[in-house]
């Protein structure tokens, strides 16, 4: 059996069985059968939209208190939550996030969100004052909890104001957010020790169920959760890899403008448990001590920019690598990936793998089509600048008039511009683009009468954009401590 503060687990074999503990905390109340036979019925039907295998059912436990009996006849003493067992060394809090998993998880939180019910106009979750309140809570509990002082203290004030002072700017656009449909029946407990790998696949499990305010949030609060639980251990590469990839597969980039905001949010509510866990054993240890200092220390840095605001462009023919590189970039830098290939197919509203055959200059690929996916990618990186982070536009950038729009966005938001140049050898790029199309797992769908068609197109550099560009050769893998010093500049904040 395990325990916790509301709930015992009984692991039999194959099987696990969880019981809700007959108490009333303020914030859940299991207090009667009735209640917990509800809250065991939600608990398998919220679940079920993520882990369907996992979350077997209700079922009652009969007989007598000396001698219950699962799933027997007679008068019901109690309800348990019947689940399949599996070995805790698949949680994520046993093992790194892997790229493939990383990738997978991405996709699966984005296609969650996408389905999730938007919350009713009529509720108050997910309006300003709503988000608000439990922030500011978080400060109060600690402080009721572990009476800080000296330099926590002064880190707790702070944090506070900095609450305060990012809600009042940031109010309208968190009511347009709801309004938008981004407040949604969300998971609301989404860190790493909810989360498992099985079979290959990430498992996502053990959502909120006894109080809904905490799980009818802003999806960019639960993405928030995991990124800086990732952070948290170590594991940023890891949390940049899937936010990149959430913003792929949602096009949500608007979540970036209240990211930090609940970044910060989530690393206090960890504080708050690991201080009311201390306040509980009436003292608190020097392991209680660190980890909450480290979750305050981790919202602080959360806080902050992490780099200056930039708009770098990958440019090349396809084949050149720029995905990869850019993809690369975007795990040891705080950069924003926006590919051309995924936008193009959001404005048809297609998928990324989707296969439309069109010919070179034809079909999604024409020229009003290609004028629209290069406005929405220089909106997107307007988007990001203005959210504070650096973007890494990836597209082929065959044209001067598609290059230098970018140039004046970064001249008039004030922020740094670089230019990548990727090519390789003609015969390169053909044995990359062909294979590449075989496999039909990416979202281009360059084939070589595509890569002819660029060749004919390409409009070389003009002197001005050589003077700001890296030339960079990619019949081998790029050297990467070449190009991070160039992009990381001079008067940077990098953690």
């Amino acid at each position: 059996m395990h325990e916790t503060h509301i709930s015992r687990v009984l692991l039999a074999g194959a099987d696990a069985y969880k019981l809700k503990k007959p108490v009333n905390l303020g914030f859940l109340d299991f207090s009667t059968l009735a209640r917990r036979r509800h809250f065991a019925e939600e608990e398998v039907r919220l679940n079920r939209r993520l882990a369907p295998a996992l979350y077997l059912g209700v079922v009652p436990i009969t007989g007598t208190w000396e001698a219950p009996v699962l799933d027997g006849d007679g008068p019901v003493l109690e309800y348990a939550v019947h689940m399949r067992r599996f070995s805790q060394t698949a949680l994520l809090t046993r093992q790194r996030l892997t790229p493939e998993i990383a990738d997978a998880l991405a996709e699966r939180l984005a296609a969650f969100h996408a389905g999730a019910p938007v919350v009713s106009a009529a509720a108050d979750y997910g309006t300003p004052t709503q988000v608000l309140a439990p922030m500011l809570k978080n400060f109060s509990v600690i402080r009721d909890a572990v009476a800080p002082n000296g330099q926590l203290a002064a880190q707790l004030s702070r944090l506070q104001q900095w609450t305060q002072t990012q809600y009042e700017g940031l109010a309208p656009t968190l009511a347009q957010r709801r309004i938008d449909g981004h407040v949604r029946e969300c998971h609301g407990d989404l860190h790493r020790g909810n989360i498992a790998v099985r079979d290959g696949a990430p498992l996502i499990f053990d959502c909120i169920e006894f109080n809904p305010a905490l799980r009818w949030i802003d999806t960019a609060s639960e993405l928030a959760f995991l990124l800086m639980d990732l952070m948290q251990v170590g594991e940023t590469a890891q949390a940049r890899r899937l936010l990149n990839g959430y913003l792929m597969h949602s096009g949500d980039y608007g979540l970036l403008a209240v990211l930090r905001f609940y970044l910060v949010y989530r690393a206090m509510v960890r504080a708050k448990v690991t201080a009311i866990g201390a306040a509980q054993h009436h003292h608190a240890d020097a392991r209680q001590d660190e980890a909450l200092r480290g979750y305050v220390r981790q919202a602080l840095a959360c806080s902050r920019a992490l780099m200056a605001p930039r708009i770098v462009l990958v440019c090349g023919l396809s084949g050149s690598g720029k995905t990869s590189l850019a993809a690369a970039l975007a795990e040891h830098l705080p950069l924003i990936h926006i590919r051309s290939d995924v936008e193009r197919k959001r404005l048809f509203a297609l998928a990324p793998l989707a296969r439309t055959r069109a010919q070179p200059g034809g079909g999604i690929y024409d020229a009003d089509a290609s004028a629209r996916t290069y406005a929405r990618l220089l909106s997107l990186a307007r988007q990001c600048v203005q959210a504070g982070y650096g973007v890494l536009v990836d597209a082929t950038f065959l044209a001067r008039e598609q290059r230098r729009p970018f140039r004046a966005l970064a001249a008039a938001l004030g922020c740094a511009f670089d230019c990548l140049a990727l090519d390789a050898p003609q015969e390169v790029l053909r044995r990359r683009v062909a294979a590449r199309y075989s496999l039909g797992q990416d979202a281009s769908e360059a084939d070589l009468r595509v890569l002819a068609h660029q060749l004919e197109l390409r409009q070389a550099l003009t002197p001005a954009e050589r003077a700001r560009t890296i030339f960079v050769d990619t019949r081998k893998p790029p050297a990467l401590d070449r190009l991070l010093p160039v992009l990381i500049g001079s008067g940077t904040a990098m953690r």
